[in-house]
């Protein structure tokens, strides 16, 4: 599938092929179960920990997620928001649909991953020099 064929399919077939190529859900339900619901972590700073990393195989990305909860209308989910760092060309803390991530490719054509051997850690694990005493 060439990347105009790729752009130019609905989400629902993005996240589908995505899904195949990776090979795994980049969320599924024992880490839904572990996740902190959003807010949950609030105020922690540097002490909050990241229990899922996500990141592009063919380039710089990371994703570090301390919380998420469903998006939900009319009483059904209709997608997931997660809360947490991303490193890529800089670092910085922000919130993520489920969505865009399951459709997002790298420079390569290869979708986002889901880190398997990954153990929880705090943001000042990850990225120390966001979270220092007296910072400017």
């Amino acid at each position: 599938m060439t990347e105009t064929e790729y752009a130019a399919l609905p989400i629902a077939d993005k996240r589908a092929a995505n899904n195949k190529i990776r090979g795994m859900k980049l969320l599924t339900q024992e880490i839904r179960k572990k996740l902190p619901p959003l807010y949950a972590q609030d105020g922690k700073g540097g002490k909050a920990v990241a229990y899922l990393k996500l990141f592009t195989p063919d380039s710089s990305f990371s994703w570090f997620l301390t919380e998420g909860s469903p998006i939900t209308e009319d009483g059904r989910e209709i997608d997931f928001q997660f809360f947490g760092l991303v490193e890529g060309q800089c670092k910085e803390l922000g919130y993520v649909n489920l969505s865009e991530l399951e459709t997002v490719r790298g420079p390569m054509g290869l979708p986002i991953e889901r880190d398997l051997w990954w153990e929880p850690k705090t943001l000042e694990e990850i990225a120390p020099e966001m979270f220092r005493e007296g910072k400017e």
